[in-house]
């Protein structure tokens, strides 16, 4: 069955909105962005999801774990950082449509903190805040077919992936399939799945805006599980995204090097190319530039060029 929620006229213009801003990170060249501004910005990623769960390490504390140093603090909160990083550091690898991905995930970002890494839980919960049973999520014998359903509605239905990645972090919630990661996982998997179509979510830290606004997260949580439908948490969430994007844009005007251009060109390209190609994507240069620029990325062995003159092609090596 396909998960029910509504598409309102306030979802329809924050959709229209992220697509504009989308658009404008590709054209200045943001959603791959420079070395130093990925890894702050999955050093953000990592903290905010960790600290939404209770992890009380600071930012700086996770940057020194990252960058291999020692640090004084909780072993729990620790590991929980060094797990997060493996699965942030292959989130590119992980498959959105497949459920064995999935639970490799769960196992990694929840090895030595929870017995059940990366199996679904066997036993019936109940989400408690304060003296009130806020959330009885469904039985542990359903939890396998629910989730199969889950990843059929994800592959095959046609509503885009912005819509589909808010859904499916939202079922998961609901269904509660672990008995611990639910939160860190749902997160995780809506940026595996927007990442498929969008680049820029393998490091764009939509996770922080989450933390700074924690109570809005879960009152969206609340208010769909009432409603029973994720209509509120979808737009939460295009709230969230759009908000991140903005800021991503409003931090960031890029000017691109040679050696930038090939980098980027090098993410982008599939297959065999011309020159021509590459001055499709970096419309402002000259042909005089971008014949520099292929001759600089055929001398690092970036490319390899077959052909002379009109008939010149480049081939990344990697193809």
């Amino acid at each position: 069955m396909k998960p029910p929620y509504d598409i309102t006229p306030e979802i329809l213009q924050l959709l229209t909105e992220v697509s504009e801003k989308i658009g404008a990170i590709h054209a200045r060249y943001l959603d791959r962005p420079a070395p130093q501004l990925r890894k702050q910005n999955r050093i953000r990623t990592i903290h905010s999801s960790l600290q939404i769960e209770g992890n009380t390490l600071n930012e700086a504390q996770v940057t020194a774990i990252v960058e291999n140093k020692r640090v004084s603090g909780p072993p729990k909160d620790i590991l929980e950082v060094l797990n997060a990083m493996r699965v942030y550091n292959r989130i590119g690898k992980y498959r959105p449509f497949s459920e064995k991905s999935f639970l490799a995930a769960h196992r990694s970002l929840m090895a030595g903190l929870s017995r059940n890494a990366g199996t679904y839980r066997k036993k019936s919960v109940g989400i408690v805040k304060g003296s009130h049973i806020q959330h009885i999520a469904p039985p542990a014998k359903n939890i396998p077919f629910l989730m199969k359903d889950l990843f059929r509605y994800l592959e095959t239905d046609p509503d885009i992936p912005l819509i589909k990645s808010c859904v499916f972090h939202y079922e998961l919630e609901f269904i509660h399939s672990f008995m611990d990661g639910n939160g860190r996982m749902g997160r995780l998997w809506q940026a595996v799945i927007l990442l498929q179509s969008y680049p820029v979510f393998e490091f764009l830290p939509f996770e922080t805006l989450i933390r700074h606004d924690q109570d809005g997260y879960y009152k969206a949580l609340s208010q769909s599980d009432r409603e029973g439908r994720s209509t509120a948490f979808i737009r939460f969430m295009l709230q969230i995204i759009n908000a991140s994007l903005a800021e991503l844009l409003a931090g960031n005007n890029r000017t691109l090097n040679d050696t930038d251009r090939l980098a980027y060109f090098a993410s982008q390209v599939k297959g065999p190319f011309t020159r021509k190609d590459y001055m499709h994507l970096f419309k402002e240069i000259s042909p005089a530039t971008a014949s520099r620029d292929l001759k600089k990325g055929v001398e690092q062995g970036l490319f390899r060029k077959s052909g002379d003159k009109k008939t010149t092609v480049y081939i990344t090596n990697s193809y």
